[in-house]
């Protein structure tokens, strides 16, 4: 198993990582000491699993699981705190470890791992199918926000943030653009490099000038559609 221990603490990850060095069948084991981290280190590392703390600044481990990139790697989280396992077994969790923990702790989590991966004779893990998210968790000041993909009609990128525009307001997210649009599935569609739409919510699409153009969504937002983009967009719509 590949594995990508997620941990803000340097103690916390090197003592993971040492009694996960008396298990069999790990066969590599990567670091990131935050959640933003993660993300860039899954894209190259494309782990098996995250052993993921869940108390960590700006990204938790809760908002991370959920906005894993397809295909989205197990998880098992590594946590101080009990009051967190109801949301983290909702984002399908594995299992959910409490610190202080022992080496056969440990291996019991890492057994249900491998049960889960289905490992093959040849070592192979046998291909999972995906799986995309149909709900996001938002946490903001000490609040955790459940909103429903069905909900969200265009996505923007802030910052380090995405904007979640939905009828109900516009929460922001920690989780790159690209990131989450390859989890959200086939129901977005990247329009601008700086915005993302449902393609459900879509009602008219308006050319502008130098070929670049608007979509006109359902519930009233306009929102940008770069020449690079549009061909994709009226593919997807059915009109080419």
């Amino acid at each position: 198993m590949r594995l990508l221990i997620v941990d803000d603490e340097r103690p916390a990850r090197a003592k993971l990582r040492h009694l996960l060095a008396q298990q069999d069948g790990i066969t590599a084991v990567e670091e990131a000491a935050d959640g933003i981290a993660a993300l860039e280190r899954i894209a190259s590392f494309r782990p098996d699993a995250l052993l993921l703390d869940i108390e960590m600044p700006e990204l938790s481990g809760i908002e991370l699981a959920a906005s894993l990139p397809e295909p989205a790697p197990l998880v098992v989280f590594v946590t101080a705190y009990e009051r967190y396992a109801y949301q983290a077994f909702d984002c399908d969790a594995i299992d959910y470890l409490l610190k202080p923990y022992d080496g056969e702790r440990l291996a019991r989590a890492l057994a249900r791992l491998r049960r889960k991966l289905e490992i093959k004779v040849d070592g192979q893990p046998a291909a999972l199918p995906p799986a995309p998210l149909e709900q996001l968790l938002v946490s903001e000041r000490g609040v955790t926000r459940v909103v429903r993909v069905a909900d969200i009609q265009w996505i923007e990128t802030a910052d380090n943030y995405v904007v979640l525009h939905t009828a109900a307001g516009s929460p922001l997210l920690r989780q790159t653009l690209a990131g989450l649009v390859d989890r959200l599935g086939a129901g977005f569609i990247r329009c601008h490099r700086r915005a993302a739409v449902a393609v459900g919510w879509i009602d008219q699409v308006v050319t502008l000038d130098k070929g670049d153009g608007e979509l006109l969504l359902r519930g009233g937002a306009r929102v940008p559609c770069s020449r690079q983009y549009r061909a994709d967009v009226m593919a997807r719509l059915g009109h080419i």
